[in-house]
């Protein structure tokens, strides 16, 4: 059984940065982790990934290199970077991972590709 359980969120000011983090644990194989996003009345949407089995990471365009993730192999744990906040960005935070896949990097926004997720940890910024 795997179990993701992410921490970090809070409230802050538009402009500055803060950190997420999630702890995988368990046994599957999770090559591929990622975080997503959903504010209120809107989908969730894929923001970076992370394939550590390549080192490869994702993103989405219209983060404009805001947002990065990093993995800690030793500690099982990926975070997301955001910096230079804004409002636009609260919204309920997501970490998801899955085992390797063929073409994961034309993949990974789908939200459907996903088997682990967490519980999400709320992120709000205000002006």
């Amino acid at each position: 059984r795997v179990q993701l359980v992410e921490s970090g969120g809070g409230s802050v000011q538009a402009g500055e940065s803060l950190q997420l983090s999630c702890t995988i644990s368990g046994d599957a194989d999770t090559s591929a982790m990622a975080w997503f996003r959903q504010a209120p009345g809107k989908e969730r949407e894929a923001l970076v990934a992370i394939y550590s089995r390549t080192g490869s990471k994702y993103d989405r365009d219209f983060l404009h290199d805001r947002f990065t993730i990093s993995y800690d192999s030793s500690k099982n744990l990926v975070i997301l970077h955001m910096n230079d906040l804004k409002p636009e960005d609260t919204a309920m935070y997501f970490c998801a991972a899955r085992g390797r896949m063929e073409y994961f990097g034309t993949q990974w926004r789908m939200e459907t590709i996903w088997s682990y997720w967490g519980q999400g940890t709320q992120v709000t910024v205000s002006s």
